[in-house]
C-alpha cells in the first residue's frame, strides 16, 4: 500500500486552505495537482536548461534536446511502445485533431464513436465526415453506462474507416473493455483504424499498447501529474504513413526550396514548431513520479477510495448515482434529486470542497439520462477517506439547505 500521508506532502498545493477550510481536492478528472518534482523541474530547466531542442550545436540546446528526447523514451516505456511512434502534442483533444485531419477517406465513409464519448473524441470526427459526405455511427450505452458491445457487429462493415473509443468515461467513469472490443473489430474488418482515448485511463491503470492492438493512443499529461498543455499521441509504427501532416514549419523539414520540401521521418514530422519543452520534461518527471509508488498500487487505493465513497453516498436517500457500479476508474457521478448540480457545488465550495458540476463535455451521454449535468467526484492517490468523510457530511449539509 501506498503511504498516502508521505505523498500528501509531496504536493504544496494540498496544504491550501479554500473559503477558512482545508482545500478537499475531488476534481482530478479534470487536471491533477503537481508534486514538488514538477515543480523543481520546470524551474531547474528554466534555471539552468532552458534552450531550443534539435536545431543548436551549444551546450545548452544539445544538452535540452538531450533531456526532452529522454522524455520520449520515459513516456514509450510507461505506455510500451516505441520511441519512433511517441508524438508530444498540447494534449488529448489536439491528438485526436491531428489524426481526424491527417486521414483522408473515400466519399461516404464511416466513423464509430460511442455515446459516452467527451466531445473532443466526437467533434473532430464529425467534421471528418462533413468534409467526405461520411455517416457518423453511435455505439450505444445501456442505463448502467456500460456500451452495448453486441451492436457492433451491425455497425461495423465494408464502409467503416475508423473506431474512435474512450477507454474510460470521463463522467462515469465506466471501464470499456477496449482490448476485446478491438479483437472484435479487427476479425469483423481488419483495415479498421481504432484510436484510444486514453485520458482517463492513464491515471488509473497499466497501459499496454503492444498488448492493446490499438493503432492511436492518446492521453493528456496534466492528468498524470504533469504540467497543462502536454499530451501524448501513440501512433502504431505501421500506420505512421497513412497519417497526412495537418501542422508544417521548423523541426519537420530535412530541406526547403520554393520548388519543393522535403520532410523528416519519424515523430517529429509532426511536431512543428518551438515544442512545451518545460511541459515534457514535466510529464518526465510526473511519470517517473508514478513510476516510483506503482501503477497497481495506486490503483489499489484509489478504487479502495472508490467503494468507499460510493458505498456512503448509496446511504443518502436524495442521490441518484449514475453508473452505480463498481466497474469504473475513480469517478463517481451524482445528482441531488430535484437540484442543480450548481447549487450542490458552489455550496460544497463553501466548505473548501472541490467537486466538478455541469455536463463534462458529454451532452450526448446528458441527453441519454434526460438530465442537465451532475455532480461529479474524482479521486486521485492523495486523496483519503478521512476527507470523504467530510465530504459526506458537508453533502448532507448542502442537501438540508437546499431542501
Amino acid at each position: 500500500m501506498i503511504d498516502v500521508e508521505k505523498i500528501r506532502k509531496e504536493f504544496p498545493i494540498l496544504n491550501r486552505q479554500v473559503n477558512k477550510s482545508s482545500l478537499v481536492y475531488f476534481d482530478n478528472g479534470a487536471t491533477t495537482q503537481k508534486p514538488r518534482g514538477v515543480i523543481n523541474g520546470i524551474v531547474k530547466y528554466y534555471s539552468e536548461q532552458n534552450a531550443n531542442i534539435h536545431r543548436g550545436v551549444h551546450t545548452l540546446s544539445r544538452e535540452a534536446t538531450e533531456l526532452y528526447e529522454k522524455a520520449r523514451k520515459a513516456v514509450s516505456d510507461f505506455i510500451n511502445a516505441n520511441d519512433s511512434e511517441i508524438i508530444f502534442t498540447s494534449g488529448t483533444t489536439d491528438s485526436i485533431n491531428i489524426v481526424a485531419n491527417g486521414l483522408n477517406f473515400p466519399t461516404g465513409s464511416e466513423i464509430i464513436v460511442s455515446q459516452m464519448e467527451h466531445h473532443s473524441n466526437i467533434l473532430p470526427w464529425q467534421l471528418s465526415c462533413e468534409r467526405n459526405n461520411g455517416k457518423l455511427r453511435v455505439i450505444p450505452i445501456n442505463q448502467d453506462g456500460t456500451l452495448q458491445v453486441d451492436r457492433l457487429k451491425e455497425l461495423v462493415n465494408d464502409k467503416t474507416r475508423v473506431l474512435a473509443l474512450t477507454h474510460v468515461s470521463n463522467t462515469l467513469g465506466v471501464i470499456n473493455p477496449v482490448k476485446e472490443i478491438i479483437k472484435e473489430v479487427k476479425k469483423i474488418n481488419p483495415n479498421i483504424l481504432i484510436l484510444i482515448d486514453g485520458a482517463q485511463s492513464v491515471p488509473h491503470m497499466k497501459i499496454d499498447v503492444k498488448d492493446l492492438d490499438c493503432d492511436f493512443f492518446v492521453f493528456s499529461g496534466h492528468k498524470i501529474y504533469a504540467p497543462t498543455g502536454t499530451g501524448v499521441l501513440f501512433i502504431k509504427e505501421n500506420v505512421l504513413g497513412k497519417l497526412q501532416m495537418s501542422k508544417t514549419g521548423g523541426g519537420t523539414i530535412k530541406s526547403v526550396t520554393f520548388e519543393k520540401t522535403e520532410y523528416v521521418d519519424g515523430p517529429m514530422r509532426f511536431e512543428a514548431g518551438t515544442p512545451n519543452i518545460e511541459g515534457v520534461l514535466g510529464m518526465a518527471d510526473a511519470i517517473n513520479f508514478i513510476n516510483s509508488l506503482g501503477i497497481k498500487e495506486i490503483a489499489a487505493h484509489e478504487h479502495e477510495l472508490l467503494c468507499y465513497a460510493q458505498t456512503m453516498l448509496n446511504g443518502i436517500s436524495e442521490l441518484e448515482i449514475y453508473a452505480n457500479h463498481l466497474n469504473k476508474a475513480s469517478v463517481i457521478s451524482f445528482n441531488v434529486k430535484n437540484q442543480h448540480p450548481f447549487d450542490v457545488g458552489t455550496l460544497l465550495d463553501k466548505y473548501g470542497i472541490a467537486v466538478r458540476t455541469g455536463h463534462h463535455c458529454t451532452q450526448p451521454l446528458m441527453q441519454f439520462y434526460g438530465i442537465q449535468g451532475t455532480i461529479r467526484a474524482s479521486f486521485a492517490l492523495y486523496n483519503t477517506k478521512e476527507e470523504i468523510d467530510y465530504f459526506i457530511e458537508k453533502l448532507k449539509k448542502a442537501i438540508t439547505m437546499l431542501n
